[in-house]
């Protein structure tokens, strides 16, 4: 699919060549130091990759706040243009889902894996199948765009939908803005109350701490598990 993309200021675009995947794109790029607001992108006739180029000037654990920040800006951007009916929800992890079911997620890089050093750049890679694969009715735990009433939604529009509230939600966590930010996200948030797995605990997902570390209740204890624990690390 080939299409003109508009990004809002202090944000530029790069649409990758065949074959390539935004998110290593987007990481070499960062490597070599290029401006932080940069989208690398494929809008493909199936998928849609997208990668966010950022310049975080806190300690890691707190810039993985951009995890929960981008994924308020996918159901800002989606929520814009989709029909009233479809929901869109969150998971702790990155996941999407569109009308309760699984369809695609975020996912997040860094120049230092390191929790309280201030990373080069920090990366968050969107991917969000367009059209669902094989016959309909085999994985319906499963979705994709356009089977949920999403047909109308053009893919570059919504990057671009994408990229300007992924700028409007990471001004207001610049600005201080945490409790609008945490009680946003934790409206759309999936799984809150109910059993889970995570790193290797299993308990009730009770939520997340100010950095968005999720609480992980077991019959002896709660759990901290940090954002960082989700780091790309290829």
């Amino acid at each position: 699919m080939s299409a003109e993309v508009t990004f809002p200021p202090l944000m530029s675009g790069e649409a990758v060549a065949p074959g390539i995947d935004p998110f290593d794109l987007a990481r070499q790029r960062a490597e070599l130091g290029v401006d932080a607001g940069l989208v690398v992108h494929d809008l493909g006739a199936t998928t849609l990759r997208a990668a966010l180029v950022l310049a975080p000037d806190v300690p890691l654990h707190k810039a993985m706040a951009m995890l929960p920040v981008c994924g308020l800006g996918f159901q800002n951007a989606l929520g814009a243009l989709a029909p009233p009916e479809v929901a869109v929800h969150l998971e702790w992890d990155g996941g999407l889902r569109i009308n309760g079911a699984a369809s695609g997620r975020l996912k997040v890089a860094a120049s230092d894996t390191r929790p309280d050093t201030v990373p080069d750049w920090l990366v968050v890679a969107l991917t969000l199948p367009l059209w669902p694969e094989g016959e309909g009715g085999q994985t319906p735990d499963q979705t994709a765009l356009f089977a949920e009433g999403c047909a109308d939604v053009s893919a570059p529009r919504l990057l671009e939908s994408w990229a300007r509230h992924c700028l409007h939600w990471i001004n207001r966590w610049d600005d201080g803005d945490m409790k609008a930010l945490h009680d946003d996200w934790r409206g759309l948030v999936h799984g809150i109350g109910e059993q889970t797995t995570c790193a290797g605990h299993s308990g009730t997902f009770l939520g997340v701490d100010e950095d968005f570390a999720m609480l992980l209740r077991d019959d002896k204890t709660t759990h901290l598990i940090p954002l960082t624990s989700l780091l790309v690390q290829d």
